[in-house]
């Protein structure tokens, strides 16, 4: 049996024992099942339109919905396994605060901290409405179970925004492409949750392929296929422990910086770079600043010389200051590793293996001159240096945490998993979560119904 199809077996159990007088009997309910990924090369120069490379892992979110059927169309959220992270197993969120994505912020900011993981559902059902592509006088029935860990870098909400929209526009009958649904997602991410995230996670988690890295080119989502891991060459993941979040004040203000560098170059050169920063290459960085752009620089220095950027969801707020030149050629560096990466795949050489895992550490590096790094995650990528059959490690996602990808020799895998987890133990006292393995994206496998046995 394929993991997708046990998967979808456990969760349909799990619906029958826990959640079994939750939906009503006499309407169908939909199921959805979508991924989270591994960022292997790319990471946060997402929005800042690099070339990312991505693997879907084999932890998924699963989505039941039931449309309609509740009194003065309320929205309830059930978790098979909210209670073992330590938030709120159901939350019902009343009519009134779908009036507009806005009014569920507005909600959720409100909330008690362990209520918003409800709004990664909740919002898909809010942009739905606002979309006009499912009425405004009705309500529904979710309940969800994530495997895929919370707080690791692997795409935790997006997994479950793609998980229940999917499950959403079958219980709706919306037609929608893969690009759309994951627009939406995203929007889920900047405009319910107030996260600035980029939109390869939710691309991932719709169209990645078992075993394969999407190629995504974020300008805004151009899919460039697939690439496999060469024969004998396996990535791996393993969890720091040390949770992150992509709503982040350090990753925000990595973003704005990014942004910021954008704006002087951009107005330095006097053209747009076709509206992102990872156009501009390496040599055309230092034609246009041969002695660089500013280390730092005060939001109100920014605005009051160059006004606001071009971002539309995030904005330089005047009393901060800036890692300007970090964050700005971290996207301008990122976009050419990952494109040397990705050759390194194709050549499949002993030495473009070797070379794999240098652009692997100046990644690592590059988030740390950011302020994205930390001490766990560097002493993960030092301890996987010292093991044989290693080629290079890097934090992934938003940074601050999370998780570190390693790419190694297959044969190697099992020792160096091993070697690793146990060195980490011993030093930080933390048992790391390893995430291995991967499974096809949502769109490889339709939305199923419940089966009423």
């Amino acid at each position: 049996m394929s993991i997708v199809e046990s998967d979808f077996d456990s969760f349909e159990n799990l619906c029958r024992r826990e959640a079994g007088d939750f939906f009503l009997p006499e309407t169908p309910v939909w199921v959805a099942r979508a991924p989270g990924r591994l960022d292997v090369m790319g990471g946060i120069a997402d929005y800042s339109g690099s070339l990312v490379a991505e693997m879907p892992i084999e932890q998924a979110a699963l989505c039941a919905v039931q449309a309609g059927g509740v009194k003065d169309n309320t929205v309830i959220v059930r978790s098979g396994n909210a209670e073992s992270e330590g938030l709120t197993s159901e939350v019902r969120l009343p009519a009134e605060v779908f009036i507009n994505p806005v009014s569920l912020l507005k909600f959720l900011r409100e909330s008690a901290p362990s209520l918003r993981w409800a709004g990664y559902i909740a919002g898909c059902f809010a942009l739905l409405r606002a979309e006009g592509l499912i009425p405004r006088s009705t309500g529904g029935r979710f309940f969800l179970y994530s495997n895929v860990p919370l707080g690791a870098g692997v795409s935790s909400s997006a997994a479950v925004e793609v998980a229940s929209m999917r499950a959403l526009c079958a219980a709706f009958g919306v037609e929608m492409d893969g690009l759309s649904l994951a627009r939406l997602c995203q929007r889920v991410e900047n405009d319910v949750m107030d996260a600035p995230c980029g939109i390869m996670d939710q691309v991932t988690s719709a169209f990645g392929e078992s075993g394969k890295l999407l190629l995504l080119l974020c300008q805004p989502h151009q899919i460039q296929g697939n690439v496999t891991l060469p024969n004998g060459w396996s990535v791996f993941g393993i969890d720091s422990g040390v949770k992150h979040s992509v709503g982040g004040v350090a990753y925000t203000n990595t973003r704005v910086a990014a942004f910021m560098g954008f704006k002087i170059l951009a107005d330095s050169a006097g053209s747009g770079f076709g509206g992102h920063l990872c156009n501009i290459t390496p040599n055309v960085y230092q034609e246009i600043s041969p002695n660089g752009l500013p280390e730092t620089m005060a939001g109100s220095d920014f605005l009051s010389m160059h006004g606001g950027i071009y971002d539309s969801v995030t904005a330089v707020e005047p009393g901060e200051t800036y890692s300007v030149r970090a964050a700005a050629e971290h996207a301008i560096f990122e976009n050419h590793r990952v494109r040397r990466f990705v050759e390194n795949l194709r050549q499949a050489s002993d030495a473009a293996f070797m070379e794999a895992g240098i652009h692997m550490a100046g990644a690592h590096k590059s988030y740390s001159a950011c302020g994205l790094g930390a001490p766990e995650t560097d002493l993960l990528t030092e301890l996987v240096a010292e093991l044989p059959g290693v080629s290079g490690a890097k934090i992934t996602g938003g940074g601050s945490g999370g998780t570190v990808c390693v790419l190694c020799r297959t044969e190697a895998e099992p020792d160096i998993v091993r070697e690793l987890a146990t060195r980490y133990t011993d030093r930080t006292g933390i048992t790391p979560r390893l995430i291995r393995g991967t499974s096809p994206g949502a769109l490889a496998t339709p939305p199923r119904m419940l089966s009423k046995r």
